[in-house]
């Protein structure tokens, strides 16, 4: 397993930033490239940087031809503006990652969803993640792993009040998430991220989707 590529998009995240320090310090992995807008301002010898135009993906094709391609890209209706802009953020660009590192040879794609993702929903933000897990579903991948965590929780760099707001009931209210219920019990974004790592270490193929409860556990193994 020694000596594996890495592409990552969304490496600012709550999840991706996580996932990224554990990548750049994981011995399976000789080469990690993080597409981002703008520098990171983080120095490894593993890590390059590309900064890119998410709207001209293709203009960066020889940095696709790796082995994992992790996608932890998304935002929120307020930064975003539209819902139009949300869709570019957290549908097309992840997908269009997908089908140009396809092209180039990678064998696995691990992608964050929602854990109420559904193409079928009335509400947008599932509708729209639910959208996302069946584009990448055709894009032909070997393997592919979708991640479907509940509320996260972490020190994100911009606030987002809703998770506030949920992220304090659930740590007051713990004892409430057992049996059916555990799957709604938030989930750190690190313990996702390590999740992640570990995923893309396994060896079967095929489509994996990856309840929050599933992921709290490989995380924290």
């Amino acid at each position: 397993m020694e000596g594996k590529t890495a592409l990552i998009a969304g490496a600012t995240g709550l999840i991706g930033n996580g996932l990224l320090h554990v990548l750049i310090d994981a011995p399976e992995y000789k080469k990690v490239y993080a597409l981002v807008r703008r520098p990171l301002e983080i120095n490894h010898p593993k890590l390059m940087e590309v900064v890119v135009d998410f709207d001209r993906l293709i203009d960066y094709k020889h940095y696709f031809a790796v082995d994992d391609v992790f996608i932890c890209l998304g935002t929120t209706i307020k930064k975003a503006k539209t819902q139009e802009a949300m869709y570019k953020i957290d549908v097309d660009y992840p997908v269009e990652i997908g089908r140009i590192a396809k092209e180039c040879g990678a064998k696995h794609y691990l992608v964050v969803s929602s854990m109420n993702a559904d193409s079928k929903a009335k509400l947008f933000y599932p509708r729209m993640k639910g959208e996302l897990e069946e584009k990448v579903q055709n894009l032909g991948f070997e393997k592919l792993s979708i991640f479907r965590p509940s509320l996260l929780l972490g020190d994100r760099k911009e606030f987002r009040l809703g998770e506030e707001v949920g992220a304090f009931l659930s740590k007051g209210l713990t004892f409430l998430f057992v049996g059916s219920l555990r799957k709604y019990k938030a989930i750190q974004g690190k313990t996702v991220a390590k999740a992640m790592y570990k995923v893309a270490q396994q060896k079967e193929q095929g489509k994996t989707i990856f309840a929050s409860e599933e992921i709290e556990n490989i995380g924290r193994q």
